[in-house]
């Protein structure tokens, strides 16, 4: 592993302190309070939740805060449950937005779009699952190509359901350790995300290089 991408994970652990630094002395924003406000929607809650994760990829709000939100509101269980829902009902929309809009998303896509858009449709199944597994790509451009693409839907949501079960897990398990009293759990979700970060740094270079990621800055 390079020093650069050692670097890359030190940089993650200092950011995520220090976010957790400035939200507890400056805004005050505790887990709870996230948790509270979901929850005031009683028994519409966990409905609210999905559908909100469904049209999330038409208005661009990230989908780690509503994954990490749904472990603080639901536990782990219940979370884990909705956040899958919800993600693969967004990656649907996303996925027929791309396919009844097609160009019109990206008039001029550059090569390595156009080069990642023909493996996905080379090798479907197996390129979609890699790419939600190692999130080198954003979301729900993954499904856009997806769309654009001739990637059919039955393999490229089962890819997505199957891919998305590791990150989930990360997030939602964050989630609901923070508003317990018991700081192990908590402990065990940091262990597993900077796994999540340095197992696909390793194997860096290969992975890139199949899936059609390889440009200069891995040189």
């Amino acid at each position: 592993m390079k020093k650069k991408e050692i670097g890359k994970i030190f940089l993650f652990i200092a950011v995520l302190l220090f976010l957790m630094w400035l939200s507890r002395n400056f805004f005050h924003i505790k887990p709870h309070d996230i948790r509270d406000w979901i929850v005031s929607f009683g028994i519409w809650a966990p409905i609210v939740f999905i559908v909100v994760y469904t049209v999330r990829p038409l208005i661009l709000f990230p989908a780690s805060i509503l994954s990490f939100s749904a472990g603080l509101a639901f536990g782990a269980v219940e979370g884990f449950f909705y956040i899958v829902l919800g993600a693969l009902g967004g990656a649907t929309v996303a996925y027929y937005a791309a396919s009844i809009l097609g160009a019109k998303l990206l008039k001029r896509p550059s090569p390595r779009i156009v080069k990642i858009r023909e493996k996905m449709e080379e090798s479907g199944f197996i390129y979609v699952l890699v790419l939600r597994l190692v999130p080198f790509l954003n979301f729900d451009l993954i499904s856009y190509l997806a769309g654009m693409g001739k990637v059919r839907y039955l393999p490229f949501i089962l890819a997505t359901a199957i891919g998305i079960l590791p990150g989930t897990f990360g997030y939602v398990f964050l989630g609901s350790s923070l508003v317990g009293e018991d700081r192990t759990n908590l402990y065990i979700a940091i262990a597993f995300f900077l796994a999540m970060i340095i197992v696909p740094l390793i194997f860096k270079k290969k992975m890139k290089a199949w899936l059609g990621l390889s440009g200069k800055e891995d040189k």
